[in-house]
């Protein structure tokens, strides 16, 4: 009888101590806060890494970290459309600039023709993202990228002329931070291209680590009594560098005598620098990829400048690398995507068009299950890089800076879209290694790792923005519990810690019964074809929640170097977020039946990459005491019960067929490019073969079944059509239209071919090279 009363007094006694806050603060938290500041466990932030992870806000991102994502919210969540006024801006002059020059020909220039930038200089080009009030357009991140989307389907040229100056540049930190006086000056003439701006951040030693840029600028008195910053600089890869009139520069600012009372050393500032100013070197460009845009580096000595052209003022100083993180937050969610989607779509309409013109063995090449599966993967990626385009310019519309799911969209979107290449490029075969301008994939293939270096190396990305830095951003209580621990706020740790550890162990629970009903006890928003994706990413959601906070417990701060785990729970999220975006298009568009394959496809891929990454994490987590469980039992029971499975062939083969065939459902996968229609662009000749070959296909198919009739002999259905007329199986019509196809399906098939003498004339010498020299063979 005693026993059971001892061990109720005990466990009335814990219970007690965990119900009230103070207690439990007193007794238990404080010795948890001593062991964990101990050992260490949870990460020590700097002030750089505090301001890139403060930078922006939390979007729906966080709701996967939670294991638990609400979808009746994420369904809500605004999605953007395009106005009358831009969509006449975008069949106007955006128009006119894709008709002004092929990409062939800007790279035979090695540069854009002059009456191309005269254009984008009085079209306000420059200017998109600077409001009206300044002279330029105002347009929405969703205008500008729809307009970067139909750039990017003509010329990566354009892209990345147009890009910088209204992504990361001048214009968009002078918005943000800029004084009245600076703005009044400089964005009118930036909207108006009177000013080519460039932003040098780079340097030789400072690249991924942008922070450990050593430029120097140094506040002095001058003889007139005023305060002047004098800078030293050495930057790379600065694009438009060679041309810019105006340079936005970050470096380490010192005051040595404190002339502005902030101490010593102030930290990264951002100042406009004048190219013509004494001092300034920018006689020099890069070579990226051989594509034509300009891209350089720059070196500043001893340039003296005035205090006041800190961006901001002297108040902004010191306060650059808040600057650049802020902008960076979303900046770089909006630009990439565009570009991508605007590559994507092209090589869908190329692919798609190429397998029908091309045949072998006498039939389109379309028709072989090999080529169908590098065309199925060009369709349902596209379809799913163009929603994650679409659903982050929506966040960012509505005033969100999701500096996630920026990392995720840029480095997901730039990934799919060399992988999309990839297959465009082995489709092609031999058309697409021979260059000319017939080749339409050839320069996009080779630009493709420009993209993938940019603003923020993908490698980086991956690990360190999307997870690394993510987890403590997006978690519910993660960043909560390291202020705590750093103000030594024993309360406020107590709150978030406990919370944490519940939420933990909800998540167990709830993992173990999603894994037994394979998601079926998760709630779905919406009944239908879709509804299972909804309940198996509600299922992988508790998953990522429950092994993040296994991994967090089990490393603390050193998860963070431990990056090819983190690394593979970026995979997770990122493969969360592209299934949520590819979900929430096909709502917003309202359910198109005919584009089920394309988002089933899609979906299952995304599932698939998702089981892919937590098989990787399974085989590789190092948990004490748990390793050997994860590996083996765990592991196999995971591969038993998978989320899903990559896509049937069978599903390929109808996506692929949509590729193939004219009708709404391909017009709306690759609607907002550039599509030339007349024969002399290479584009146009493909899509007019296609066309031709699909109208004559019901005529060709008479003519093959005579020939197995043995009323025609056998041969090629040009070659029958005349006999064919003379035995009343077709009309002089369908002759006509069946050679026309014949004809057309030839030309575009050609590949370029160039006079001897002239190629090598041309490649010894840095003039550019004459055109046309193509020709039929």
């Amino acid at each position: 009888m005693i026993l059971p009363i001892v061990l109720t007094i005990l466990f009335s006694t814990v219970l007690l101590i965990f119900l009230l806050p103070g207690l439990r603060q007193r007794l238990v938290t404080s010795w948890i806060v001593k062991v964990i500041q101990s050992l260490k466990l949870l990460p020590t932030i700097s002030e750089t890494e505090r301001a890139a992870i403060e930078a922006g806000n939390v979007w729906i991102e966080g709701e996967f970290f939670t294991g638990d994502p609400n979808f009746d919210r994420i369904l809500s969540e605004p999605y953007p459309t395009l106005s009358p006024e831009v969509q006449a801006f975008l069949e106007g002059p955006v128009e006119r600039i894709c008709q002004m020059a092929t990409d062939w020909e800007i790279y035979q220039r090695q540069d854009l023709p002059p009456e191309v930038w005269a254009t984008l200089k009085q079209e306000r080009f420059f200017g998109m993202m600077i409001p009206a009030e300044y002279g330029g357009l105002g347009f929405s991140n969703t205008a500008y990228s729809a307009v970067m989307v139909k750039l990017a389907s003509r010329s990566f040229t354009h892209v990345a002329t147009v890009g910088v100056t209204n992504s990361l540049g001048p214009a968009k930190l002078l918005l943000r931070y800029g004084t009245p006086e600076q703005k009044r000056h400089y964005l009118p003439r930036l909207a108006r291209g009177e000013e080519i701006p460039c932003f040098a951040l780079t340097e030789p030693n400072a690249g991924s680590d942008a922070a450990s840029l050593v430029s120097q600028g140094e506040v002095f008195r001058g003889e007139d009594g005023g305060l002047y910053l004098r800078l030293n600089w050495r930057k790379r890869y600065i694009t438009l560098g060679a041309i810019a009139t105006l340079l936005g520069l970050a470096f380490r600012l010192r005051d040595p005598h404190n002339l502005l009372a902030q101490g010593e050393d102030l930290g990264i500032t951002c100042a406009l620098v004048p190219t013509s100013t004494p001092g300034v070197v920018i006689n020099q460009r890069h070579d990226p990829m051989g594509v034509p845009f300009y891209n350089s580096p720059t070196e500043g000595h001893d340039v003296i400048l005035p205090i006041d052209h800190i961006i901001g003022g002297v108040e902004q100083a010191g306060q650059g690398w808040k600057m650049l993180m802020q902008s960076l937050a979303a900046g770089r969610g909006i630009s990439f995507p565009a570009t991508c989607t605007g590559v994507a779509k092209l090589v869908a309409r190329v692919t798609g068009d190429y397998t029908v013109v091309r045949q072998q063995f006498g039939l389109s090449i379309g028709r072989f299950e090999g080529i169908e599966e590098p065309l199925a993967r060009i369709g349902g990626l596209t379809y799913l890089i163009n929603a994650a385009r679409l659903f982050t310019c929506g966040a960012v519309d509505q005033g969100e800076q999701p500096a996630v799911v920026s990392a995720i969209a840029k480095y997901s979107t730039t990934e799919l879209a060399r992988k999309l290449i990839n297959d465009g490029m082995d489709i092609l075969g031999g058309a697409g290694i021979c260059r000319g301008p017939r080749n339409l994939l050839a320069n996009i293939y080779t630009a493709t790792p420009i993209s993938i270096t940019v603003e923020g190396a993908n490698i980086l990305t991956r690990t360190l923005m999307i997870f690394g830095q993510g987890v403590i951003r997006c978690h519910p209580y993660v960043y909560a519990e390291i202020q705590a621990l750093g103000q030594g706020d024993v309360a406020a740790f107590d709150r978030a810690f406990w919370s944490h550890l519940t939420s933990f162990l909800r998540n167990g629970v709830r993992l173990g019964l999603l894994s037994l009903t394979r998601g079926g006890l998760a709630r779905s928003p919406v009944r239908g074809p879709l509804a299972p994706y909804y309940r198996k990413l509600a299922w992988a959601s508790a998953t990522f929640a429950f092994l993040t906070d296994l991994a967090l417990f089990s490393f603390g701060g050193s998860l963070k170097r431990r990056e090819n785990l983190t690394g593979r729970f970026a995979d997770v999220l990122t493969w969360l977020y592209l299934g949520t975006a590819t979900l929430r298009r096909f709502e917003a568009e309202g359910r198109q039946v005919e584009d089920l394959a394309l988002v089933h496809w899609a979906l299952q891929y995304t599932l698939a990459q998702i089981q892919e990454a937590f098989d990787g994490l399974f085989a590789n987590l190092p948990v004490p005491g748990l390793g050997m469980l994860l590996r083996g039992p765990v592991r196999m029971g995971w591969r038993l019960n998978p989320i899903d499975t990559l896509p049937s062939d069978t599903l390929g083969s109808q996506v692929a067929q949509k590729l193939q065939q004219p009708g709404p459902a391909r017009d709306r996968l690759t609607t907002g490019i550039y599509l030339p229609h007349g024969p002399d662009q290479a584009l146009g000749r493909l899509e007019r073969a296609s066309e031709l070959m699909h109208q004559a296909e019901p005529i060709v198919q008479k003519l093959k079944a005579a020939t197995r009739s043995g009323q025609l002999p056998a041969g090629k259905p040009e070659m029958l059509s005349e006999q064919g007329l003379q035995l009343g199986l077709i009309t002089a019509a369908d002759m006509a239209l069946v050679r026309a196809a014949s004809l057309a399906r030839q030309d575009a098939i050609e590949v370029d071919a160039f006079n001897l003498e002239a190629y090598q004339a041309d490649s010894t010498t840095s003039a550019p090279m004459e055109l046309p020299l193509s020709m039929l063979a």
